[in-house]
């Protein structure tokens, strides 16, 4: 079994180890864990109960996680995304005003065409077609999302009366748990400990733990019939406008946040095409499963920056995911500051790919800057993605050099653009 297993990942082609493996695993669970009990609550708002949510989220990572371990061998994660969830529960169901069971409909005919784009050439044309800084400026953005989500996460930041942002309170011991954490995390992470990120996770949960007094505890329980209902429910409304508006608009986000998370965070690229795939046909299966689209979660560089390089975290996850249907009280018990540190040293990392980007050209620049701009200030890769693949051609064609833009990038720009048109005509 352990030779089978040997040949399939190849661990020594990549220069990897089962432990360095099994320890990426291990942090792209903790770090990832959250998924299990936020997705169910946000979906429950488009009205699909909650135990069935858990059960959803459960069914499609486990299934997404060891498509990609098993098909594509790279240390991806498969989740549902946070954002995707969102978008399904108040803009499909609540402002166009589909039920869930047509939202899920709508996920899975988005999921089809996706899929339909990863097997055929036209997916490997649009990759192609991304020029280098705005593949930089990915990375770069998706870092920032990330350290921006875990400032939050951590109470570092908060909303203020007179900003949008401003610095949390200093009495506020869930602040200083995390800050404290951080500190650990960034000085073992330097001194190339291994395991550091993991470490860090239950660090700063027992700091938190120390400094509250308190640990949270979910009391939710499975129910397997009631999501056996959620499974026999999606509702194909083919002949309604909303409907196709929401399956564009879905598979706008789904295509471009996956290139956009895989191009950041894959250590080899060519291993892209099978991730790409595995992602597309597990957003089909979702809603099927009965959750909002799975996408390769950002989460994933926690064990990709644990020297993670084949699919065995993703196996990992997918086991540990299974086993925490037995344990959610226990995992419900990780207080959500934990994974902040984690996933602000991540984001720190990903800031590197800046370099890369040729500033001595601002029509290079200029695009790439509102990519990394606006992927965390609007909270949506999809979205920062749009505002830079938009801007690019425009850029191009105001300094004359409108011929060095391939042609599927101006088609994927007039996309975005009829995205957010149709958004904001439909969307109420």
């Amino acid at each position: 079994m352990i030779q089978r297993f040997n040949r399939h990942f190849a661990l020594e082609a990549h220069g990897t180890t089962w432990r360095r493996e099994l320890m990426a695993g291990l942090t792209s669970f903790f770090t990832c864990a959250y998924i299990v009990l936020v997705n169910p609550l946000i979906l429950q708002d488009s009205g699909i109960p909650l135990s069935a949510g858990v059960m959803a989220t459960l069914v499609a990572s486990i299934v997404g996680c060891l498509l990609m371990a098993l098909w594509a061998n790279a240390p991806i994660i498969v989740i549902p995304g946070m954002g995707l969830n969102a978008f399904f529960s108040y803009t499909i169901v609540q402002s166009l005003g589909l039920s869930w069971q047509q939202g899920l409909a709508a996920v899975t005919v988005s999921g089809i065409l996706f899929l339909i784009v990863s097997v055929t050439s036209f997916g490997g044309r649009i990759v192609g077609a991304v020029p280098p800084s705005l593949k930089h400026g990915i990375t770069a953005g998706i870092g920032l999302l990330l350290t921006f989500i875990g400032l939050q996460k951590g109470e570092i930041i908060r909303s203020g009366s007179a900003t949008l942002v401003t610095v949390g309170s200093f009495h506020n011991p869930v602040m200083l748990s995390t800050l404290a954490g951080l500190a650990v995390t960034f000085m073992l992470f330097v001194r190339n400990v291994k395991g550091s990120l993991l470490i860090g996770i239950f660090v700063t949960s027992l700091i938190t733990f120390a400094g509250t007094g308190k640990a949270n505890m979910t009391t939710e329980a499975l129910d397997v019939r009631a999501y056996g209902r959620i499974m026999t429910s999606i509702d194909f409304h083919l002949w309604q406008v909303p409907f196709w508006i929401a399956v564009f608009s879905m598979t706008m986000i789904v295509l471009f946040e996956n290139m956009g998370l895989l191009s950041g965070m894959l250590p080899d690229a060519r291993k892209f095409p099978r991730a790409y795939q595995t992602v597309a046909f597990s957003a089909v299966l979702s809603g099927l499963l009965g959750t909002s689209p799975t996408i390769a979660s950002a989460e994933s560089a926690s064990g990709i920056s644990e020297g993670g390089r084949t699919g065995i975290p993703a196996l990992i996850t997918a086991v540990l995911l299974g086993v925490s249907a037995l344990a959610l009280p226990f995992i419900g018990m990780i207080p959500g500051n934990a994974v902040a540190p984690v996933l602000i040293v991540i984001g720190a990392l990903m800031m590197k790919s800046v370099q890369e980007i040729p500033f001595h050209d601002l029509s290079e620049v200029f695009p790439a800057f509102l990519i990394i701009v606006c992927i965390p200030l609007t909270s949506s890769i999809a979205d920062g993605l749009a505002f830079g693949f938009i801007a690019y051609p425009l850029m191009k064609l105001a300094t004359g050099q409108f011929k060095q833009v391939p042609a599927m990038l101006y088609v994927i720009a007039a996309l975005f653009m009829l995205n957010f048109i149709a958004s904001s005509v439909y969307v109420h």
